[in-house]
């Protein structure tokens, strides 16, 4: 539709992940056109990230520090560790207020198709980090898809030793769901994860 630079934009954003092509034709008509937006800066922080991120050398979370904020914080509590895929789930996990401990970024979950396998993964850093017993509870924090139950189903089974409870997050209906649109195995476990009131 659009074509020289403009389509040019267009189509480089759009293959950001989550950006449909209307979304990508929208940030591009207000890069466009708007005069107080400067894509110098964002060019200039695009064309650096890649030497500011890097991976904390504990948990594996993306930082620009060699240790990211999370684990250098000493009002942390170190005995319970919540193991998720990736960097995003801990930004979900830590806007809910709910959880005060440190973390453990695998890096992605177990997929055979993907040429993911556990030496792909942050597992045997897992298992060092686990090692010396100040830890007494993993919280297994996957995705609950097919990949995500795959990987915490291994972990579960790695990590099944005295004096280290391991957990998995509770999954089912959400808030405003209707019953009669929710699939088999979102109600399944709504049932089996009930609690009383």
């Amino acid at each position: 539709m659009f074509d020289g630079a403009v389509g040019d934009l267009i189509s480089l954003l759009g293959k950001l992940p989550g950006i449909g092509p209307k979304s990508a034709q929208r940030i591009a008509f207000y890069i466009l056109q708007n005069p107080n937006y400067d894509p110098h800066e964002l060019a200039t922080l695009l064309s650096t990230i890649r030497e500011l991120v890097r991976f904390c050398s504990i948990c594996g979370m993306l930082t620009s520090e060699e240790v990211c904020a999370i684990c250098s914080d000493a009002s942390r509590p170190e005995d319970v560790l919540c193991v998720v895929e990736e960097t995003k789930d801990v930004w979900a996990i830590e806007r809910t207020g709910e959880f005060r401990g440190k973390y453990h970024v695998l890096g992605g979950s177990l997929s055979p198709i993907d040429g993911l396998g556990p030496d792909q993964l942050r597992i045997r850093e897992l298992v060092t980090r686990l090692s010396d017993g100040s830890v007494t509870e993993v919280i297994l924090a996957t995705d609950p898809n097919l990949e995500g139950e795959a990987t915490a189903s291994y972990l579960s089974r790695l990590l099944d030793q005295p004096g280290l409870r391991v957990t998995r997050l509770a999954s089912g209906l959400p808030v405003g769901g209707d019953l009669e649109y929710a699939d088999e195995v979102t109600l399944g476990r709504a049932f089996s994860g009930r609690r009383q009131v």
